[in-house]
C-alpha cells in the first residue's frame, strides 16, 4: 500500500499558519516570520506541519554572497568547526520534530561537508527507523579538481516522524529510447538544473534553489491542502512552491532581508 494511502486526509486548515497570499501563488495561505527558528518554533502550535523542508547554512567556513548583488545580500556561514555546527543544528531539529504532525516528514538539504554527520544527528532526533531516503540533487554546474572527482551534487536527507507519511511519487521525463516522450517515477537522483546567473527566476539571494526542485519535493511530500514549514527560508522558494501547489506554508528566517524578499515573492 502506498504511503499516501496510509496517511489521514490533509486538513484544509492548520492552526498557526497566517494570511492568504495574493495573485501568482494560488489559493494558499503563507506566513513569513522574522527570527531564529530556535526562538520562533516553540511559539507555534505542536504537530501542525505535514512537511518541513530546510536548507540551513552548509558550514562552508566563509560568507555567502549573491553573484548579482554582491555584499548587499550576504551572510556568514562559519560555525567554528563541524562539531560546533552539529551542536548548533541539534536543538533546531528538535524544535522541528515538535511542530511536525505525527505523519509528518522533514527533509534536510546539505552537502559533502556535513551530510554524514547530519544523518547521524537525524538518527538521534527522529530515530534510525524513520530514515526514508538519501536523495541526490544532481545539478552539474561548478568547478573541478585535478586531485579528486568533481563535486556536482547536494544531499537531501528525508526522515519521517512516525510510522505513516504522505508520498506521491513525482513523474519525470523518461530518458530511454523505449519510453521516449513519456514519463517515469523519479528515482533518488533528482536531475534538476541549478539557476544560472541570467535566469528570470533569480532574485539575488546567494543560495537560491530552483523552483522546479522545490515544486517536485513539496508535491511529493506534502498532501494537497497540507502545511509546509521552511525555517531557513532564505529567498522563499519553498514557500512559493507550496503556495503554487495549493499548500499552506510558514517560513522563518533570522535575516530581515530574507524575510522582506520572501514576503515580496509570495504576496
Amino acid at each position: 500500500m502506498a504511503a499516501a494511502a496510509r496517511t489521514p486526509r490533509a486538513r484544509r486548515r492548520t492552526a498557526g499558519v497566517g494570511a492568504r497570499t495574493g495573485s501568482g501563488c494560488g489559493d494558499a495561505t503563507v506566513r513569513v516570520l522574522h527570527g531564529d527558528c530556535l526562538d520562533v518554533l516553540p511559539r507555534l502550535e505542536p504537530r501542525q506541519f505535514h512537511f518541513c523542508c530546510i536548507d540551513p547554512p552548509f558550514n562552508t567556513g566563509s560568507a555567502k554572497r549573491s553573484v548579482r548583488s554582491g555584499a548587499a545580500l550576504a551572510y556568514s556561514d562559519s560555525f567554528g568547526g563541524l562539531d560546533a555546527y552539529i551542536e548548533w543544528l541539534r536543538p533546531r531539529l528538535q524544535a522541528i520534530h515538535r511542530v511536525l504532525r505525527d505523519d509528518g516528514t522533514v527533509l534536510v538539504h546539505c552537502d559533502w561537508r556535513a551530510s554524514h554527520r547530519i544523518r547521524v544527528l537525524l538518527d538521534e532526533v527522529f530515530g534510525e527507523r524513520r530514515f526514508l531516503n538519501h536523495l541526490v540533487w544532481r545539478y552539474g554546474l561548478g568547478g573541478s579538481s585535478p586531485r579528486m572527482f568533481a563535486r556536482k551534487h547536494d544531499d537531501l536527507l528525508w526522515y519521517a516522524k512516525g510510522d505513516a507519511w504522505w508520498f506521491d511519487a513525482p513523474r519525470v521525463p523518461a530518458t530511454s529510447q523505449r519510453l521516449k516522450g513519456q514519463t517515469k517515477k523519479a528515482t533518488d537522483v533528482l536531475e534538476v538544473p541549478s539557476i544560472n546567473n541570467m535566469a528570470k527566476e533569480r532574485v539575488g539571494w546567494p543560495t537560491q534553489k530552483p523552483l522546479a526542485l522545490l515544486e517536485l519535493l513539496v508535491g511529493a511530500c506534502c498532501p494537497p491542502g497540507g502545511a509546509v514549514l521552511d525555517c531557513f527560508c532564505g529567498s522563499g522558494t519553498a514557500l512559493v512552491a507550496a503556495a503554487r501547489l495549493g499548500r499552506m506554508a510558514v517560513g522563518v528566517d533570522q535575516d530581515a532581508r530574507a524575510v522582506a524578499l520572501t514576503r515580496r515573492r509570495v504576496r
